[in-house]
């Protein structure tokens, strides 16, 4: 398990330095692109895009320390800092969703829009639009697995949205020459930004509460541990996850009287450790074996 995470973790890398270049490279020929064209959805573009880029090295920097080994203070390791760098992906969304609809609204409101060149902006988000494919093909493999790359993913895929409405806003002025499309296009990569970043702060705030994973059901997890030979009642049960796809899991178990007193305890142990890694994707579960009446002893004792 810890040599799969180890490699896991340097494909990660990988993918995040390549996607590195591509938005590096894709951000300066926008911020070039914006100048040339007046652009304020090909500015804002490349505001998002900035924040991807913020994102993509706040992320390569998190699977770095989430490499570490555990410690005597770490004992989990530092596989937490995926959280941390999905949160700081999230707020960077937030800054630049406020940043981009106040710019929005005061070209809309305002009584000059600028004046926008769709020719050159629509070839420069072509460029922004192709580049953002490619780094999201080689995001999306690890996004379902790691809550920071899936926060690098979303990033990426907002602006390859982004990228889209540019396209279409630079083509409507340049066949219509109604160039407040440019600032209506702002505020829909705004519409696609905002749900992303709350969905990414909602994961990473069920994290740091230790809430039960989403698609994770506790009363199934008894069912099935009460369903094993040897074993009376199950309570104190807790499963939470330390990142992404990392589940942890602890309980105390009551067993028949014969398991502890016949030497079954190890025999046990292992079937539920199986139990809950084949069935519940949980790669860390302590058991505390106890024979009937041991709960009446226990301080604040709970389902």
């Amino acid at each position: 398990m810890g040599h799969d995470h180890a490699h896991t973790s340097q494909t990660n890398r990988a993918r995040l330095s390549l996607a590195i270049g591509i938005v590096a490279t894709v951000l300066v020929v926008e911020i070039i692109g914006a100048w040339l064209t007046g652009s304020l959805a090909l500015l804002a573009d490349a505001g998002h895009m900035f924040s991807d880029l913020a994102g993509l090295l706040i992320a390569f920097a998190a699977t770095v320390v989430a490499a570490r080994p555990a410690t005597d203070r770490q004992t989990f390791g530092y596989r937490r800092a995926e959280v941390f760098g999905a949160l700081l992906n999230g707020l960077i969304l937030v800054g630049v969703a406020i940043s981009v609809t106040v710019g929005a609204l005061t070209r809309l409101l305002g009584a000059d829009g600028g004046e926008v060149r769709a020719a050159p902006m629509l070839v420069v988000a072509a460029i922004g639009l192709v580049a953002n494919l490619a780094a999201l093909l080689l995001l999306r493999p690890a996004a379902s697995t790691s809550i920071n790359m899936r926060g690098a993913y979303l990033e990426v895929l907002g602006d390859t949205l982004g990228s889209v409405a540019v396209i279409v806003a630079a083509a409507v002025i340049l066949f219509t020459g109604f160039e407040q499309a440019d600032a209506i296009a702002s505020l829909l990569i705004v519409g696609m930004i905002a749900p992303r970043a709350f969905v990414l702060l909602r994961d990473v705030v069920r994290v740091f509460s230790e809430s039960v994973p989403v698609d994770t059901d506790v009363a199934e997890i008894r069912r099935h541990l009460l369903a094993t030979s040897g074993v009376v009642a199950v309570h104190d049960v807790h499963v939470w996850a330390i990142t992404s796809g990392a589940h942890v899991f602890s309980a105390h178990v009551v067993v028949e009287a014969s398991v502890l007193s016949g030497g079954g305890s190890g025999a046990l142990l292992d079937a539920l450790s199986s139990c809950l890694a084949e069935h519940f994707d949980v790669d860390h579960s302590t058991f505390q074996l106890e024979p009937a009446g041991h709960a009446e002893h226990e301080d604040n004792p709970h389902l």
